[in-house]
């Protein structure tokens, strides 16, 4: 159990309706420092609203929450100078050059001059932005601007990083180079929550993952427990040779704890069993045949099946022990 000191973002039936909308509808949240929380949900599902409050943008119409202890409604202030916020669109001047955005954010950060230019300069220099830095913001690529973005919430070095859904639009190399930099944040002590509909970078980055749906939290535990509301493993082989395929099917069929073995792709079966003992029962069954094989996993149902399952229930899922 997490000890209450160490929890720096706490929110308790979190509601905010807009309208007749139930934007959300009683949302707790507990994240330990110096790790990354990811939240995911479907589009419209209340992600950015509760980021919005947490971050003093918005007030909300029930509950309470806690940036480092301070109450984003009676502390305001406080805790805006204790987090970081990289929302779904850049909010940097695109008129500006990279450096002078960041040091202007500096300077309203009270870092001085001197002080924010050599901040903006680390930043830069941190997101690979130093030989564009005196280039105006709006000249940047997409993946530029969404660096720029992130460094200008860095400025404060604040204790709280939101990022929302922050490598939108990025392309596969620039979302890895994104990650190294939140992995960096939480080794120099930062703790991230971070809003993404990429279920492969929920699964790399978090610690743990929090699922919301129509204002509601629907599930809330680590990337690896989650997995295990779908149920069950799959055993998959590839036999070294291709006319070995149908005998290495009866092999697998045998230890299924489903349907019959499948080819789920060119050369490659797959079954569902029921743990861990398949996978030594499959190798010698498959050593005693003869069969050789270049590829054998056993696997827990992936993260995008977890979400499916989860946004398709219609009450909050209870993860088995």
């Amino acid at each position: 159990m997490t000890n209450p000191s160490d929890v720096m973002v706490e929110a308790t039936g979190l509601v905010k309706h807009f309208g007749q909308t139930k934007a959300l509808q009683g949302v707790d949240l507990a994240i330990p420092r110096g790790t990354v929380h990811g939240v995911l949900g479907p589009n419209g599902a209340g992600k950015t609203t509760a980021v919005r409050i947490l971050s003093t943008l918005l007030k909300p119409d029930a509950g309470r929450a806690r940036i480092g202890g301070f109450d984003v409604v009676r502390d305001a202030e406080k805790v805006r100078s204790a987090i970081g916020l990289t929302g779904q669109y850049a909010s940097v001047d695109e008129d500006l050059t990279g450096r002078q955005n960041l040091v202007l954010f500096g300077r309203l950060l009270d870092l001085g001059r001197q002080g924010a230019r050599t901040r903006a300069a680390e930043l830069l220099e941190w997101f690979d932005l130093t030989d564009a830095a005196d280039r105006p913001a709006k000249t940047y690529s997409g993946g530029m601007r969404r660096r720029l973005d992130l460094a200008a919430s860095l400025v404060g070095r604040p204790d709280v990083i939101f990022l929302d859904e922050p490598t939108t639009g990025l392309d596969p190399a620039k979302r890895e180079g994104m990650w190294d930099v939140v992995r960096q944040l939480v080794r120099d002590g930062s703790t991230v929550l971070l809003t993404t509909q990429y279920l492969e970078e929920a699964e790399a980055l978090a610690d743990e993952i929090t699922v919301i749906d129509h204002g509601r939290v629907i599930a809330n535990d680590t990337p690896e427990r989650l997995k295990r509301i779908v149920g069950g493993q799959t055993l998959e082989v590839r036999p070294a040779d291709p006319a070995d395929l149908p005998r290495a099917a009866e092999i697998l069929t045998k230890v299924s704890s489903g349907p019959a073995a499948d080819q789920i792709r060119a050369g490659v079966l797959a079954v569902p069993v029921d743990g861990d003992a398949a996978l030594a029962d499959v190798v010698t069954r498959l050593t005693a045949e003869g069969i050789a094989v270049t590829e054998l996993s056993l696997h827990l149902p992936s993260l995008d099946e977890v979400f499916f399952t989860l946004t398709s229930a219609k009450a909050p899922v209870e993860v088995p022990a």
